[in-house]
């Protein structure tokens, strides 16, 4: 998971969108457009076929005045699934917030994995359980999904930023370029999504 960086200028906060006023459906087509279609937490991308939710990550808000464009994270709806609901959230507290600044200080990618740079940090210890960032099977995908673009990085004979930014700006691949953390630190690149508005 690479830090979330909410947008000073969102349509959600300019037009004071309200999930509980109804408007879950708009919220959800703005935070996928500003999330460039990957999931918050899973880093994985988000086709026609996902079925995605709008994430109210602190699920004590839901529905409440203090509920707003800070808590809300566009994800499959499978992790929000299995993140639970206020139990688990009141287990897992204190607890980093995903727009924390220092998140990829505190939570390190490390060879398709998430782990902790102090194991004492409580509060990045719960979001990496919390959100299951050190579930196996996703380790796996992401390791797997990383080799596969290696090789293909490998056969195109092009630079690994040349090799993404072409990927970005081809429509046949711009939904192949996810797990965006993985990608930027194992091939050195950075992942502009600024691209995808030419394409």
């Amino acid at each position: 998971m690479r830090r979330i960086e909410k947008k000073s200028d969102s349509l959600i906060v300019q037009e004071s969108l309200s999930y509980r006023e109804g408007n879950g459906k708009q919220i959800a087509n703005l935070l996928r457009a500003e999330q460039n279609s990957i999931c918050a937490y899973t880093e994985e991308y988000l086709g026609r076929a996902d079925k995605a939710d709008v994430e109210h990550f602190n699920p004590t808000l839901k529905n409440t005045d203090q509920d707003g464009y800070q808590n809300w994270f566009l994800v499959k709806a499978q992790w929000n699934t299995e993140k639970g609901h206020t139990a688990r959230w009141l287990k897992h507290q204190p607890i980093l917030h995903p727009t924390s600044e220092d998140l990829q200080e505190r939570i390190v990618y490390s060879n398709g994995q998430y782990i902790l740079s102090n194991e004492d940090d409580i509060e990045a210890k719960n979001l990496r359980s919390y959100l299951k960032l050190d579930d196996e099977q996703l380790d796996k995908a992401r390791i797997y999904y990383i080799q596969r673009l290696k090789d293909d990085l490998a056969l195109s004979g092009l630079t690994g930023q040349e090799f993404i930014d072409w990927r970005l700006a081809s429509p046949v691949y711009k939904s192949t370029i996810y797990y965006i953390r993985a990608v930027e630190e194992e091939l050195n690149v950075k992942v502009n999504f600024d691209l995808l508005e030419h394409t």
